[in-house]
């Protein structure tokens, strides 16, 4: 009797050591997870070690604490076991993805080029299109923007879309170190109650570390019977790897351009691709006209929408005006090519070569279209509408014809 029930307790103790033995790595995976997304990262790893003593090579599990010890900070230990992961099943994308995320991170830019060499070797050249995005980032945070630029263009281009791409790429053409001269007329007629505006345009962009892009305009218009000529300058610096900065600084003699325009903007790019910016422009025309405009924008998709709101200070006492707009540009093919509509109401920056004084109100709409025609040609043009309230008996109409072409080089 008594053998019987030690062995009856032998064969339980056996059974359960068994059961203890025997688990689900999936299962082990999935709670993993659970807690390092939760933040736990601790917790998390405790699971997922339980499940390489058994599964060493079990890539995904490989791959969740190597970036558990990436969003922890732990570079080195997170190199371990993503290195692990690669041996151990070396044409998985997401190892590779995990890896050069942790080397970008970690400022080791030499060790993630060699990490997407190796996904070359191993992907026989066809690298997937998230790796070479990942690529595409590790030249730029080395700041060889003309590289990174041309690989994520390629992406864009094949249809590859991710959350943010339309922002980096815009964010590298700022970047970049391209020159361009350009020029632009514009076609107003206010059916014939008074005669046609006809404006030229013509800039000239290079760059420098100090300016960022720097803009020189010279503007020539016709109106009222006179001729007028306009300077001015822009720069857009650099703030850091998220912002930057806007400056324009201009003049004239004539009569309907500001005598003294002067403005400045700072802009912030955001997580989930959301940018905001804020500022302030003077124009200094027979009233000086103080503008205060922020904006709101958003990349989704191939759509960039932004909506942009003006406070206006009255001169004398008379109050305070506001003016909104809102702006879609749809990107195809490129990240230069977009159709563009815009909607707008009350005395905006966005007409900053009109006298806003004269104004009581004005609403619009325009749409545009523009085309990266090769790598050096460009073309756009726009058309729009306004109803410009000059008393509370008197509204103009206005049609606006835009056309211009810049060259880079």
């Amino acid at each position: 009797m008594k053998k019987a029930i030690l062995l009856l307790f032998l064969l339980t103790l056996f059974f359960y050591t068994k059961a203890q033995e025997s688990f689900d790595p999936d299962q082990l995976l999935f709670e993993a997870r659970e807690l390092i997304l939760d933040g736990k990262y601790q917790a998390g790893r405790k699971i997922a070690f339980r499940a390489l003593e058994k599964y060493p090579t079990y890539a995904d599990i490989l791959i969740l604490v190597g970036r558990s010890y990436a969003w922890e900070g732990k570079n080195d230990s997170a190199s371990i076991f993503l290195e692990r992961a690669i041996i151990a099943d070396p044409d998985y994308e997401d190892g590779y993805a995990a890896y050069l995320d942790n080397l970008t991170w970690a400022g080791e830019y030499e060790n993630a080029h060699r990490v997407v060499e190796r996904a070359k070797q191993n992907f026989n050249e066809a690298l997937p299109q998230n790796l070479r995005y990942k690529e595409s980032r590790l030249f730029y945070f080395e700041e060889n923007y003309d590289e990174a630029y041309s690989l994520v263009e390629i992406l864009f281009d094949q249809g590859y879309r991710t959350e943010g791409i339309l922002a980096y790429i815009q964010n590298l053409q700022r970047l970049r170190r391209n020159s361009a001269i350009g020029a632009t007329f514009d076609y107003d007629s206010f059916r014939d109650e008074i005669s046609p505006w006809n404006t030229w345009s013509f800039y000239g962009r290079t760059r420098t570390k100090l300016t960022g892009a720097l803009i020189a305009r010279v503007t020539q218009s016709q109106r009222f019977d006179s001729f007028g000529t306009q300077y001015e300058l822009d720069a857009y610096p650099s703030l850091g790897e998220n912002s930057y900065a806007y400056l324009n600084v201009g003049g004239s003699n004539a009569g309907f351009f500001p005598k003294l325009r002067m403005g400045a903007s700072i802009y912030f790019n955001l997580p989930k691709a959301w940018e905001i910016d804020g500022g302030y422009r003077y124009l200094g025309f027979s009233e000086v006209t103080h503008i205060a405009t922020a904006s709101l924008g958003k990349y989704t998709g191939n759509w960039w929408l932004n909506f942009r709101f003006n406070v206006i200070p009255g001169s004398n006492g008379s109050g305070v005006s506001t003016s909104g707009n809102f702006q879609a540009r749809y990107y195809f093919k490129t990240a230069e090519d977009f159709f563009s509509v815009q909607l707008s109401t009350g005395v905006s920056p966005d007409e900053e070569n009109r006298d806003q004084s004269q104004l009581l109100n004005s609403y619009r709409f325009r749409f545009g279209y523009q085309q990266l025609i090769s790598p050096r040609f460009m073309l756009f043009g726009f058309a729009g509408y306004s109803w410009d309230e000059l008393s509370p008996e008197r509204v103009r109409n206005n049609l606006n014809l835009s056309i211009g072409t810049e060259y880079r080089f």
